[in-house]
């Protein structure tokens, strides 16, 4: 460098928004869940989360966060999650059933299985948070996370697609409810191929290495991916509201 040139500028660190804010992530014991209580943690977020089943998993998140245990389909266990998470600033719903038809499980009730938890339970979650939110004059943000199945066709996928879908279309008529003088802001999270959470197994299968070879995609997706776009939506200062975000890597294209 050259002694006459100016000393370069060194960034200045910004305080993080979020800090002290609370948040819940509903499901969010799962690798998306994860990721992005990571990134939050970071930013100094008061975090709950809740599991449905699976405690032993959910514990790996118990150093930084508050843990509690609900089933999203029932009333009651909605209540007591809100009203053991206290005063929220923002909501992010990572519950989801990969809904797939069995030998024990037929259409019909996979379809009613999928409805209640993608869909119905999600949005009943949201849409209480949010009336909580409107109760105390919060300026909060809710994110849902929906699939890359609810917004192009995939064969087999009924039940899962359609609850996704569901659950897309409802966010934004919350979205356009909560607009204006409440300003609290609902999106929808639609993540691709990733190689985590409920993907996984069919990524090992070779079940999506298709796009992988004729270049459909780059690469898998990550939790990271998703998760920075959460952050991001839970901005505070953020200018979104309403809309369905793919982080898909192109696939839906």
């Amino acid at each position: 460098m050259n002694l006459s040139d100016p000393p370069p500028v060194q960034p200045v660190a910004r305080p993080s928004a979020i800090r002290g804010l609370s948040v819940l992530l509903a499901g969010g014991s799962g690798g998306l869940g994860a990721a992005a209580a990571e990134y939050l943690i970071k930013d100094g977020a008061r975090l709950h989360v809740s599991y449905s089943h699976d405690r032993e998993r959910a514990q790996a998140l118990e150093p930084i966060a508050t843990l509690h245990r609900a089933d999203l389909v029932e009333a009651v266990d909605r209540k007591r999650l809100l009203d053991e998470s206290g005063p929220l600033y923002g909501l992010v719903v990572f519950v989801g059933n990969p809904a797939r038809v069995s030998e024990s499980l037929s259409f019909e009730d996979t379809l009613r299985q999928s409805i209640d938890v993608n869909f119905a339970g999600p949005l009943l979650l949201a849409r209480e948070a949010a009336a909580r939110m409107k109760g105390k004059g919060t300026r909060g943000a809710i994110v849902l996370l929906s699939s890359m199945q609810a917004v192009q066709l995939v064969v087999g996928s009924t039940p899962y697609a359609t609850a996704k879908a569901a659950l897309s279309f409802g966010a934004r008529i919350l979205a356009k409810e909560c607009r204006g003088g409440t300003d609290i802001r609902v999106n929808v999270v639609a993540p691709g191929v990733m190689d985590a959470g409920m993907a996984q197994a069919s990524i090992a299968s070779g079940k999506y290495r298709r796009y992988l070879d004729e270049d459909v995609i780059p690469r898998y997706g990550r939790a990271t991916d998703v998760a920075r776009v959460v952050r991001f939506l839970l901005e505070p200062d953020c200018y979104i509201t309403g809309q369905v975000i793919a982080v898909d890597g192109g696939l839906s294209l």
